[in-house]
């Protein structure tokens, strides 16, 4: 990342316009970095998001609610020629990891860049008017950041302007029933759309984005074999625990898994379409936040036995990526005071204390057709197409769940 004393490490505030707000959020325009998700609920205010206490420790404790750089997860190294509508480029992903495996992007991913806050949203070029209009009025706390990635950056071809959504949304409707009869109430949500565009023309790129009933099988480097592996009876398969919890059947190295998800009941927004369907009225915006209609469906879910509250998520992306902190190292880490941290460098998170669910599509698509899951998507973005990548974490509070739960 940048000098710690850079501008970008100072947090944006996005707070919801109530004179209790349920949600708080701290943006970095270092890394697009999400610092810190408050949430006050049953009169008491949590962090639902881990890090260090220090935003300049982003610089070190890497991927911790950060962005990544233009492709999401593990590639093989090497020079793969790609094709899409008639469009010839070649991508030779650059090793980090490992010698044979690019993670996140490569060396210097978009985490390691300040992304420029556009005071004004209207100037976005990724965003059509209708949108602008519904970010205005659903979205009033919210801002839109961007950056240019250059032709060649990682490894990477074609130039590509990236334009990131991250807003707030007021709760919506009343209390709802969970299925073990107690009520829950929606404390707001969190929206994340991911925008992107090659400048160039005659170029084609990889892109999957993300912020750090199907698996993939993995090989021992953390990289896909191609092959789809049911989850039904094995210790992927989260809905069928007993208890409903992670820890029901817990791995010895921990999850570091990605699972396709099903086929859903409305096809969602594709993730690459023609730069033509971005028209003056189009509102994909809206279609994200809207709980009734193509985005409405609920595809993950983490919950919290003792604090009452539970993320939900939606999203138009066809498979997660979920990690349980497996590598991280206390020692070189540090951990929140609210998290029960000293904030200090030496004190950091343990493995296994932490779920981290990455919205993408399925490792190298391209490179695995058979992968791809339902949508076909193969991930690769030609001059004229949009990519368009939405996250909705809707925040709920269940009724009567206390420390004896």
């Amino acid at each position: 990342m940048a000098d710690p004393s850079d501008p970008s490490f100072n947090p944006i505030l996005l707070t919801l316009p109530s004179f209790t707000p349920s949600l708080a959020l701290e943006v970095l325009p270092a890394g697009l970095t999400l610092h810190r998700l408050f949430v006050q609920a049953d009169g008491k205010t949590h962090d639902i998001l881990i890090g260090p206490e220090d935003p300049t420790g982003h610089i070190t404790q890497k991927y911790t609610n950060t962005i990544i750089g233009r492709y999401a997860n593990r590639l093989p190294v090497g020079s793969f020629a790609i094709e899409r509508n008639g469009v010839h480029s070649v991508v030779a992903p650059k090793p980090n990891e490992a010698p044979t495996v690019s993670l996140h992007g490569g060396p210097k991913g978009f985490d390691a860049y300040p992304w420029e806050p556009l005071p004004d949203p209207s100037t976005a070029e990724l965003f059509t008017p209708a949108e602008i209009a519904t970010i205005q009025t659903r979205l009033p706390t919210s801002i839109i950041f961007r950056r240019i990635s250059e032709d060649g950056e990682e490894g990477y071809p074609g130039r590509l302007l990236i334009e990131a959504l991250v807003g707030l949304a007021q709760p919506e409707g009343g209390p709802g029933q969970t299925a073990d009869g107690k009520k829950e109430w929606n404390l707001g949500s969190v929206l994340l759309v991911y925008r992107a565009k090659l400048l160039d023309e005659n170029k084609v790129t990889p892109i999957n984005l993300t912020q750090a009933d199907h698996t993939i099988e993995l090989n021992s480097e953390g990289l896909s074999t191609g092959t789809l592996l049911p989850v039904t009876g094995t210790h992927h398969a989260h809905a069928e625990k007993a208890s409903g919890r992670i820890g029901e059947r817990f791995p010895e190295r921990g999850y570091d898994e990605f699972y396709v998800f099903s086929p859903r009941s409305v096809p969602p927004p594709p993730s690459i379409m023609p730069a033509s369907e971005l028209k003056p009225e189009l509102d994909l915006v809206g279609a994200a936040l809207s709980r009734d209609g193509p985005a409405a469906e609920e595809v993950a879910s983490l919950a919290g036995g003792k604090s009452g509250l539970r993320v939900g998520f939606a999203t138009n992306q066809p498979g997660v990526q979920f990690y349980s902190n497996n590598l991280s190292v206390p020692e070189k880490g540090a951990r929140k005071k609210i998290h029960g941290g000293s904030g200090a460098v030496g004190d950091g998170y343990p493995p296994g204390t932490a779920a981290f669910l990455e919205f993408h599509a399925p490792l190298a698509a391209w490179i695995h057709p058979q992968t791809r899951g339902p949508t076909g998507e193969d991930t690769l973005l030609a001059s004229g197409e949009v990519y368009n990548n939405f996250v909705r974490m809707d925040v709920w509070y269940r009724d009567g769940v206390g420390a004896s739960a």
